[in-house]
C-alpha cells in the first residue's frame, strides 16, 4: 500500500492511499469516517497505533468512490512527520571505491532533526552564507514500532515501509567541524521525503533497488541499495542501540556514488534547479532549489 499525505481543503495535513498511480482515496471524507471509527485521517497517528495493521484493515476494505481524487489536484506534502532521521554515512562500496576510502568496520550514524523535512514539491532552502550544499538519494526506512537494542534477526520485524529521501548536506560545515555531521546535516529545509510511504509488502528486496537522481535533467547519481556496505538490519541493529528509535523515526540507509564533489565541474546545489531523485518502486520526489535565509543568523 501506499501512503500519502496532502494538504486537504483547509490546508491541514490529511492521510490517503494511493489508487492506481492517478487517484488518491482521501480518508478524511466524510465517507471514510466508519472505516477510521473515529481515527484522525493521519500517517503519523496510523504509525503511532501500527501502520500494518491500519494497511490490512484498508487494504480489505471497499472504498467508497466518493473519497477517491485526482492525484494530480492534490498538494502532497511529506508522508510522515519523524521525530528524527538517523543517517548513515559511508555506506555504499561504489561511493567509497569513488573516493578511494576503506570501509568502516562498524556504522557511522548521525541524526537529523526531524524538522529539517520537507515534502514534494516543497523547496530545498539553501543558506547563502554556507558553501558547497550538496545532494545525497537515499532510500529511507521508516520504523514501525518502538526499536531499542534490537538484534538483527529483528529487525526487519520494525520496519513500517520505505521512502525516497535527499540527505542535503551542509559539506563545507561538516569539514570546517572536523567530520562532525551536526551542522550539516542539519540545515533548514533540507531533507526531502516523498512522495509516499510504501509498505514492505510493495518492496520485494529492499537490498536491490535503484537509486537515481538528476539536476535539471543531469544524470548525477545512479545505484543500487544492493551495494550497501550495511544493510537494513544492521542500521536498525546499529541505530538502536545506540538510541531508541520510535515510530515514524527514520533510517536513512546512505547514498551511491556521484556525489556533487566528485563530478567535473562539481555539482553543488544551487537556487534555481530543481532536483529529481527515483527509487525504484518508491516514486519520484522533485523539489527545487531556492536561497534560504542566513545559516549563522
Amino acid at each position: 500500500m501506499r501512503f500519502v499525505t496532502f494538504a486537504g481543503l483547509a490546508g491541514q495535513a490529511v492521510a490517503g492511499i494511493l489508487v492506481g498511480d492517478e487517484h488518491v482515496a482521501d480518508l478524511s471524507h466524510p465517507s471514510c469516517l466508519p472505516l477510521l471509527g473515529g481515527t484522525p485521517a493521519h500517517v503519523d497517528t496510523f504509525l503511532e497505533q501500527g501502520l500494518h495493521t491500519w494497511a490490512k484493515r484498508l487494504g480489505q476494505a471497499a472504498l467508497p468512490e466518493a473519497c477517491k481524487r485526482p492525484l494530480s489536484e492534490l498538494t502532497l506534502l511529506a508522508p510522515l512527520r519523524p521525530g528524527k532521521v538517523v543517517g548513515a554515512a559511508f555506506n555504499f562500496t561504489d561511493a567509497l571505491a569513488e573516493r578511494g576510502m576503506a570501509a568502516p568496520t562498524a556504522p557511522v550514524l548521525f541524526m537529523r532533526a526531524g524538522s529539517t523535512i520537507i515534502g514534494p514539491g516543497e523547496p530545498i532552502r539553501l543558506p547563502p552564507d554556507v558553501g558547497h550544499v550538496g545532494y545525497e538519494a537515499e532510500l529511507a526506512v521508516v520504523i514501525g514500532r518502538r526499536a531499542l537494542r534490537v538484534t538483527r534477526s529483528e529487525a526487519m520485524q520494525h520496519v513500517a515501509g520505505y521512502v525516497a529521501h535527499n540527505d542535503v548536506s551542509g559539506s563545507s560545515l561538516v569539514k570546517q567541524d572536523g567530520g562532525n555531521f551536526v551542522r550539516g546535516k542539519n540545515l533548514r529545509a533540507s531533507a526531502p521525503l516523498g512522495p509516499w510511504l510504501v509498505t514492505p509488502d510493495e518492496v520485494a528486496d529492499p537490498h536491490a533497488l535503484r537509486i537515481r537522481l538528476h539536476i535539471d535533467g543531469r544524470a548525477l547519481q545512479d545505484g543500487s541499495t544492493a551495494h550497501l556496505v550495511f544493510d537494513i538490519p544492521a542500521l536498525i541493529e546499529a541505530a538502536s542501540h545506540w538510541v531508541p528509535l520510535e515510530p515514524g523515526d527514520v533510517i536513512a540507509t546512505g547514498t551511491p556514488a556521484g556525489v556533487a564533489a566528485m563530478h567535473k565541474p562539481e555539482a553543488w546545489l544551487r537556487p534555481g534547479s530543481t532536483v529529481t531523485i527515483e527509487v525504484e518502486g518508491l516514486g519520484r520526489l522533485v523539489n527545487p532549489v531556492a536561497e534560504g535565509e542566513p545559516f549563522h543568523g
